[in-house]
């Protein structure tokens, strides 16, 4: 028993962790073993992302789950978290926290125009076959800027989402800037998102981007309109 524990623990990541561009996810280059190793290139569905390293908890397998401390890096962006995926794909994740530059090459979703910084702080995370069940802690946006054009600065903002079941509830606000924002980002089971804010602008807002605003309707009498948007991830 001890000699197979020993094989184990020291089992050449590149024995289990495909090689090469054909699979559901690959690596350029395998370094390490299973239960300490590194990952150069990491591509998941042909979309590259960035470097891996990875600590295995073995006591985690007695549980029926594979745990992970784990580092991710690609360029100026970086994560790094505890993981544990179980045998139905239940995956959750603790004490992220990440810092990424948001651009369309890291978030094709985006629009191409939209740049700035963001800040993860995760204490608790649950995912379920792609939608997220549970998220507590808080993501941040700062320096948001829209490029389409001239350079447009659009602000900063936050969203909170604290411990609790349901549907993930946030709570948005701004961090300054020339946009007064306030409201809710609401995560749905079918994997969408719903966004209820009230928006106002603020003395040092952009003229176009002050007008703009107007497009929303009627202000409230505080001067502040209703911003509503709702999709699928």
């Amino acid at each position: 028993m001890a000699f197979a524990a020993i094989l184990v623990a020291r089992l050449p990541a590149s024995w289990i962790v495909p090689a090469g561009a054909n699979a559901a996810f690959s690596c350029a280059s395998i370094e390490g073993t299973l239960w300490s190793g590194a990952c150069g290139g990491l591509l998941v569905e042909r979309m590259p992302l960035g470097d891996l390293t990875w600590d295995l908890e073995p006591l985690k397998l007695l549980r029926a789950r594979l745990g992970a401390r784990v580092t991710l890096v690609r360029g100026a962006a970086h994560a790094s978290g505890e993981v544990e995926l179980g045998l139905s794909g239940h995956l959750t994740a603790r004490a992220v926290q990440a810092d990424l530059p948001i651009d369309p090459q890291l978030f094709p979703g985006l629009p191409p125009q939209l740049h700035g910084d963001a800040h993860v702080e995760l204490a608790h995370a649950e995912v379920v076959r792609g939608i997220i069940m549970q998220l507590a802690g808080k993501i941040e946006v700062h320096n948001l800027e829209d490029r389409a054009g001239a350079v447009t600065p659009l602000g900063s903002y936050v969203v909170s989402f604290p411990e609790g079941g349901g549907e993930p509830l946030g709570q948005v606000h701004d961090l300054g800037g020339p946009l007064s924002v306030e409201g809710t980002l609401r995560l749905t089971r079918q994997g969408g998102f719903d966004v209820q804010t009230l928006v106002a602008s603020r003395p040092e807002a952009d003229p176009e981007l002050a007008n703009s605003i107007r497009f929303l309707g009627s202000p409230d009498r505080a001067g502040r309109r209703v911003f509503a948007m709702s999709g699928t991830f």
